[in-house]
């Protein structure tokens, strides 16, 4: 009974090991993405949302961003967030989606290089290196300090992990029990032929939804494999191999969960940006479980031909073939993958196209833009506000040329015309709420001081922005009010509106291009249109004023001058949204 307890509790210590090498292996890939999109967010963001050339730049843009940030989910869900937004098409985010499978293979052979060296004579000097620009340096260099602490951490936790990891043989002398109980769970997995191969793909799927991460998932893969969990290495090597590759086209697919969770309350283009994803790995992982015999055999022969250095990097030298046959592998069958499909995005995108349908025609897009399903992808997060922003920026300048519309048509009843601006409307209230709290929800992460700044910038532009929609409906109901009560504006005064109309939307397209930066030319033309429409407004309201005192009709002139001061002050809005941003340049 005593040595039972000693047992169990041994095993206890052991799995809380490992679960602790797993944690801080994860915290490190954490801080590190953090830190790295502090540093190049910028860059990172206009690569992403410049995507609108080819295909192939779109895969190596992919590649080289998970690379940078180590997460292949949140670079696809960021992609996803990034067709929610409109800042990507669906045949571009396929191509940033092959990349990222690609990318997020540096993992596997950063594992498998562990044991090549001691892990401590890299993690040591880097968390020594990021501690004091951390604790000590300005934005720029403590988020170096974060990135390097990170970076530190990540090998830290890999080296834990393998440590921590027992190898099956010893545990057969430790803890006969728990060895002999992981011996029966790897003998009812294998031995079935090809059957075997398609339940440790499962068994890859379950592992990558447990832990989350894809890059987690390769870490344990490797790790128990050199330790002897898929059978014994010095005897079976090839056979060994084959059980972590299944495994690995198993991850493959497991990954693909995050971004379809993420898309579940957003727009019909970010579903199939979503399933794309999902297709893309799933033709993969069918093409490669076909020829999954020569092509592992393939993979292996690749392996013998390492240099010697590399190959007696772990314990032995069967060990360092399975680390690196592995990590050859993962890149191997992305890469094919790649190869493969990169002609046939037009394909997918039709899939995906046929496979979730268009919502219900006619109705107005309430867009969502954050939830519980969506991962925090740190930095790279607020491109998403800046592609929804720009969206509500286009909505309101569509319902002023529709409210245009309708006092231009002032004989006729558009009613039903009214009703589709009231939707618009009601849609940039929702949209003000969302991007709202979306971006008081990026504060209370860690960001660099301009992002705060930019942060407020952005409030204050969707505030003013939602406060113009406001202004122009209210616009379309006084217009609408004229109609009901048959008063008519005379050729002057028509021509009056129109020429401040005619300077508000100027005015509009100003503020719509600001939003992608500004300079000082720019602001003071915007200055300068403001006040065109205030001394429009002054001049029309005096000369209402001297109508009514000559006659004219009151209620008509009272209708005429609500419409100036409207005007006037959706210039003012629109201003509002221009100083915003240029605030914000001059804080970068």
């Amino acid at each position: 009974m005593f040595l039972s307890s000693i047992s169990i509790w041994s095993s206890a210590v052991a799995l809380l090991q490992v679960l602790g090498s797993l944690g801080i292996f994860l915290y490190g890939m954490k801080i590190m993405s953090e830190g790295v999109q502090k540093v190049a967010g910028d860059r990172m963001r206009a690569a992403l949302s410049g995507m609108t050339s080819t295909r192939f730049r779109g895969v190596m843009t992919g590649f080289v961003t998970t690379t940078l940030v180590q997460s292949s989910s949140a670079s696809t869900v960021l992609v996803v967030s990034f067709v929610n937004a409109g800042l990507l098409t669906l045949i571009q985010a396929i191509g940033v989606i092959m990349g990222a499978n690609l990318g997020t293979t540096t993992t596997a052979w950063i594992v498998a290089l562990i044991g090549k060296f001691a892990v401590s004579k890299i993690a040591l000097p880097m968390i020594g290196i990021g501690l004091p620009l951390f604790f000590i340096g300005k934005d720029k260099a403590r988020n170096w300090g974060e990135a390097a602490i990170g970076f530190g951490l990540v090998f830290l936790g890999l080296g834990l992990l393998k440590d921590s990891v027992p190898d099956l043989k010893a545990m057969l002398e430790t803890d006969p029990g728990m060895a002999h109980s992981i011996e029966n769970i790897i003998s009812m997995l294998g031995g079935h032929g090809f059957g075997s191969v398609i339940l440790f793909m499962v068994a890859g799927i379950l592992l990558t939804l447990i832990v989350q991460s894809s890059s987690a998932a390769m870490a344990i893969t490797i790790t128990c494999a050199l330790n002897g969990w898929f059978g014994d290495v010095a005897v079976d090597p090839l056979g060994v191999f084959r059980c972590s590759a299944a495994i690995v086209l198993g991850e493959n697919i497991g990954t693909t969960v995050t971004a379809w969770l993420a898309s579940a309350g957003a727009n019909t283009n970010a579903k199939r940006a979503a399933r794309a994803h999902f297709s893309f790995n799933v033709i993969g992982v069918i093409w490669c479980l076909a020829l999954f015999y020569p092509f592992t055999s393939l993979v292996w022969s690749l392996a013998d031909d390492l240099p010697y250095a590399l190959r007696s990097a772990n314990k032995s030298m069967s060990s360092s073939e399975i680390a690196f046959s592995t990590a050859i592998f993962h890149s191997t069958f992305n890469l094919a993958n790649i190869l493969l499909l990169v002609w046939f995005v037009p394909q997918i995108a039709r899939l995906v196209t046929w496979w979730v349908k268009e919502g219900k025609a006619g109705t107005v897009a309430k867009l969502r833009y954050i939830g519980s399903s969506l991962v925090d992808i740190g930095e790279l997060s607020l491109a998403e506000a800046d592609g929804a922003i720009k969206r509500m920026a286009a909505l309101t300048s569509e319902m002023f040329d529709g409210m245009v519309e309708v006092f231009n048509r002032p004989t006729e009843d558009l009613s039903a015309r009214v009703a589709e601006l009231k939707a618009m409307e009601d849609t940039c209230d929702d949209m003000l709420h969302d991007i709202t709290s979306y971006l008081i929800q990026c504060s209370t992460h860690e960001i660099g001081s301009g992002n705060a700044m930019r942060i407020t910038s952005s409030l204050r532009v969707v505030a003013e922005l939602e406060e113009a929609t406001d202004r122009i409906y209210r616009m379309v109901k006084v217009v609408q009010r004229k109609y009901e009560k048959g008063r008519d504006f005379s050729e002057i005064q028509h021509e009056e509106l129109i020429s401040s109309g005619a300077q508000v939307r100027m005015l509009l397209d100003v503020a719509r291009n600001s939003l992608t930066g500004i300079d000082g030319t720019t602001y003071e033309r915007a200055h300068e249109i403001e006040g065109r429409v205030d001394r429009l407004r002054k001049r029309n309201n005096k000369a209402a004023a001297k109508r009514m005192q000559e006659g004219a009709a009151v209620q008509t002139e009272m209708i005429f001058i609500d419409l100036n001061n409207h005007m006037e002050a959706i210039a003012n809005h629109l201003l509002n949204v221009i100083q915003a941003g240029r605030r914000e340049i001059r804080a970068d």
